[in-house]
């Protein structure tokens, strides 16, 4: 089965609360969960997003007692920035961030990867977050949000997720008055997009799509 990667349109989307959400939807359905982090930026003592997912993970896995934070999240940078920057000109440690993945990848039935921002957030001067997504054998799950502007940058994040014959899915994160939504927004995308799944709403239908899907992509 293909990993999950959860990536969305901007940063403050609800990649993390998205993560958190699967991870209990998968665990219900019987599958033994784990996740990780590659990168946080804005690490300021302790990693806040990457602690969340371990905390959750050994909640629901109990092998991951033996999973740290610095597992789940081996590279961890202070200033809140794309990590290229956030870096300040220190090359990023790859073979980190792999060794880790495979410890973590033995604990788990089915790993959920969480990017750092969006698709095209440098990395490295020519490894952007979207390239995370092939490196893990993964499929994606774009997060965007419900407000104005939504429409391009859902738009945008999903071309560049076909032109790189990535396989997907996107969901919709609401955070305000779904009247507003359902205004300014919604009527392009049914007329669009043949499914709309929203995290609020459609949790169990969304998961069991992304299931099918990682099973029909993946090895097994």
């Amino acid at each position: 089965m293909k990993n999950i990667f959860i990536t969305a349109t901007n940063t403050n989307v609800g990649k993390t609360y998205t993560t958190l959400k699967l991870l209990h939807t998968l665990h219900d359905k019987g599958y033994k969960v784990g996740a990780y982090k590659p990168i946080e930026t804005g690490v300021d003592g302790v990693p806040v997003d990457a602690s969340l997912l371990l905390q959750t993970c050994q909640e629901l896995n109990p092998d991951f007692k033996v999973i740290t934070v610095n597992d789940i999240c081996p590279i961890q940078l202070s200033l809140p920035a794309a990590p290229y920057v956030a870096s300040c000109g220190k090359t990023i440690d790859f073979d980190k961030i792999t060794e880790s993945y495979k410890k973590i990848k033995n604990y788990c039935d089915i790993l959920i990867i969480e990017g750092a921002g969006g698709l095209l957030v440098p990395v490295l001067k020519d490894f952007y977050i979207i390239d995370f997504i092939k490196l893990f054998d993964a499929h994606a799950l774009l997060v965007t949000h419900d407000k104005l502007g939504s429409i391009n940058e859902t738009l945008l994040s999903l071309e560049a997720l076909k032109s790189r014959n990535i396989s997907h899915n996107w969901c919709i994160n609401h955070f305000d008055d779904t009247e507003e939504f359902e205004k300014i927004t919604l009527p392009f995308y049914q007329d669009y997009f043949a499914k709309i799944f929203s995290l609020q709403n459609n949790l169990d239908e969304l998961t069991q799509e992304l299931i099918t899907n990682c099973n029909r992509n993946g090895d097994s």
